[in-house]
């Protein structure tokens, strides 16, 4: 069974960096996590640029909303109400702090992921990726292509994210980046080799499963 730090270098030697996220700045990168949530990112994409257009994804402008307003801008993301509130939660939640993220991250400490999953419309996949992402801790990400990938590997209770999540620990050398470009690598394979079109490129990984 691969563990962590050869399964990451393994990706990284064949499919190299991945560049992620794809977002400008980091409160487009909030926007994006909250808004791909149950979507593609297709859909999450036009949403943001929908909004872009509105508010040049400036905060105060995005809060100064109507709700009614903000949902039919992100209406293509689906979940759109829901959505909308989750935004206005979480950027109200940030602009008490003035958007500083270091100070954020200093103010909860090991606290941090908590406080984001008490705000309605964060779980916990999206709470880790804004950990990663934007508060620049390197934790471990088990979206449902990751889960797929460990439990070819072998790994066992795969099929729940939190029992992944707290069975897998990064190593102590990783960075904020590292686990970046895991998370990244990870799904960029996954979206891939679970295409029957794209999968005989990426056989790379296939003699390490054992499922």
């Amino acid at each position: 069974m691969l563990n962590v730090t050869a399964l990451y270098d393994i990706l990284y030697k064949h499919m190299g960096a991945q560049h992620w996220w794809p977002a400008r700045t980091k409160i487009e990168i909030v926007l994006g996590a909250i808004l791909v949530q149950n979507t593609n990112w297709r859909n999450a994409a036009h949403a943001i640029e929908k909004l872009e257009q509105h508010t040049q994804l400036a905060p105060d402008s995005i809060l100064q909303l109507s709700d009614e307003a903000l949902q039919d801008i992100i209406k293509s993301s689906g979940f759109y109400r829901s959505k909308a509130q989750t935004i206005k939660s979480v950027l109200t939640w940030m602009a008490r702090f003035q958007f500083d993220y270091k100070e954020i991250k200093a103010y909860y400490h090991d606290e941090l992921r908590t406080n984001l999953l008490n705000i309605k419309g964060i779980g916990n996949e999206t709470a880790d990726v804004l950990l990663v992402y934007i508060f620049e801790v390197p934790v471990f990400i088990p979206d449902s292509y990751t889960r797929r990938i460990f439990y070819k590997l072998g790994y066992d209770r795969t099929n729940n994210y939190e029992q992944l999540r707290k069975q897998i620990v990064l190593p102590s050398s990783f960075t904020a980046q590292d686990a970046n470009e895991f998370h990244a690598l990870l799904d960029n394979f996954g979206k891939q080799y679970f295409n029957k079109n794209e999968q005989q490129k990426l056989q790379f990984l296939e003699a390490y499963f054992i499922r």
